[in-house]
C-alpha cells in the first residue's frame, strides 16, 4: 500500500493505485477494492493515481475552464444557473453558498455574511429531456469547448462506475451491483475557479473562506485540483486538515447518499476551501479545480444495503429517490 496522502489528527486519507484494481489479478483487484472502502469507511476520501483518464487530458479541461472564466461578465452571466432541476449554467461570485444548513433563510444569513468567492460553470449530460446545458460560444480560444467537456464528461462517467465496482467488491457484492443504479450518468461536471483575492480579506473577516464548510450530496465526487491548495478535510477531532494536491493524482469522497446506502458504515465527511497555504505579496493567486459529482441515477430508490444493519429498526434513514435528494440540497444551497 502507498503511503497514505494524508496522516494527521487522526485522519489518514490513502493514497491507492486504481490501476491495480482495473488492471490487476483478483488478489490485487481484491485488495484494491478494500482498500478503497477502507478510506471511505474511515476517512470518507481517498486519493486515486495511475486513472484511465489521461494527465494531458485533464490539463486540456483545465486550460479550456480558464478560458471560459476569462470571458467577460455579461457573456457568462447570459449562461445563468437557473434552477435546481436544470442544475446547469454559470454561478457568479456569492450566488451559491456552500454549507450543511438547510433552511433557506439561514442559508441566506450565511451568504450574506461571509459568500463562497468563487464561480463555476455546470455541465450536465446532454440528453436529458428539458435541460439543456449552457454553452458559451464556440469562438476564439473557446473553439472546441463543447467537445473537451463532454469528452471528459463522459470519461468520468466511466470512472464513477469503475470505483463503484470497487465499492461492491469491498463490501462482498457482485462487481456489478451498483451498475443499474449509475448508467445513466446524472452526474455533473463542475469547472471551479477562485478568483485572486487579497490577503487582508481574509484577515478583515476570520470566518472568510473560498467554499464553506459542507458534505457532498451524490455517491462520489472525483476532485481534480491545481497545485494552490486550500482544500481542507474535516477530521474526528473536528479540526480541519489540508489535504494538499499531489500531481497525477484525483481526490476521490464519499457523498451523502453512498452514506445513506451503507445506513452511515461510509462516511461523508465534512470539507470546505479556505485560504490557500501560501501566496506571493499581498494578493492570493486565483485556484482553479475541476469537480465531477457523481450520482445515482434519479429515478434510483436509496436505502441501507442489506448487511449495513442487523433490526430494521436500525436503518437510520427512510428510503429517497437520488433525485429528490438532490433537489432538496440544491434548493437550499442556491
Amino acid at each position: 500500500m502507498e503511503k497514505a496522502a494524508v496522516d494527521i489528527d487522526g485522519l489518514t486519507i490513502p493514497l491507492i493505485d486504481f490501476s491495480k484494481f482495473l488492471h490487476g489479478d483478483q488478489t490485487q483487484r481484491l485488495k484494491t477494492a478494500e482498500a478503497i472502502l477502507h478510506g471511505f469507511q474511515t476517512a470518507g476520501f481517498i486519493y486515486l493515481k495511475n486513472l484511465p483518464v489521461s494527465g494531458d487530458t485533464v490539463n486540456q479541461v483545465f486550460s479550456a475552464s480558464a478560458q471560459f472564466f476569462d470571458l467577460s461578465m455579461e457573456a457568462k452571466q447570459s449562461l445563468a444557473w437557473s434552477s435546481p432541476q436544470a442544475n446547469r449554467g454559470y454561478s457568479a461570485p456569492g450566488r451559491e453558498k456552500t454549507t450543511q444548513l438547510k433552511d433557506p433563510s439561514q442559508v441566506e444569513k450565511l451568504r450574506a455574511a461571509v459568500p463562497d468567492i468563487k464561480e463555476s460553470l455546470e455541465i450536465g449530460r446532454e440528453d436529458e429531456p428539458g435541460h439543456p446545458n449552457r454553452w458559451p460560444k464556440e469562438e476564439g480560444p473557446l473553439v472546441g469547448f463543447r467537445a473537451t467537456m463532454l469528452d471528459f464528461f463522459n470519461q468520468c462517467k466511466e470512472l464513477h462506475v469503475e470505483v463503484m465496482r470497487a465499492i461492491a467488491v469491498g463490501m462482498g457484492l457482485d462487481p456489478h451491483f451498483f451498475d443499474s443504479f449509475v448508467n445513466a450518468g446524472d452526474n455533473t461536471l463542475r469547472l471551479l475557479h477562485y478568483p485572486a483575492v487579497r490577503k487582508e480579506v481574509f484577515r478583515t473577516n476570520p470566518d472568510q473562506v473560498r467554499a464553506g464548510e459542507h458534505s457532498d450530496y451524490g455517491s462520489i465526487t472525483l476532485l481534480f485540483q491545481d497545485s494552490r491548495g486550500g482544500l481542507q478535510v474535516k477530521s474526528p477531532s473536528g479540526r480541519f486538515v489540508d489535504a494538499t494536491p499531489i500531481e497525477g493524482t484525483c481526490v476521490v469522497n464519499a457523498g451523502d447518499l453512498l452514506a445513506r446506502w451503507s445506513n452511515d458504515t461510509i462516511k461523508s465527511t465534512i470539507h470546505r476551501v479556505v485560504e490557500p497555504p501560501h501566496g506571493d505579496g499581498d494578493i492570493y493567486p486565483p485556484r482553479y479545480s475541476i469537480a465531477y459529482f457523481c450520482n445515482p441515477n434519479f429515478q434510483s430508490y436509496i436505502e441501507a444495503l442489506p448487511g449495513t444493519y442487523g433490526a430494521k429498526e436500525q436503518k437510520k434513514y427512510e428510503g429517497i429517490t437520488s433525485g429528490q435528494y438532490l433537489m432538496q440540497r440544491l434548493a437550499a444551497t442556491y
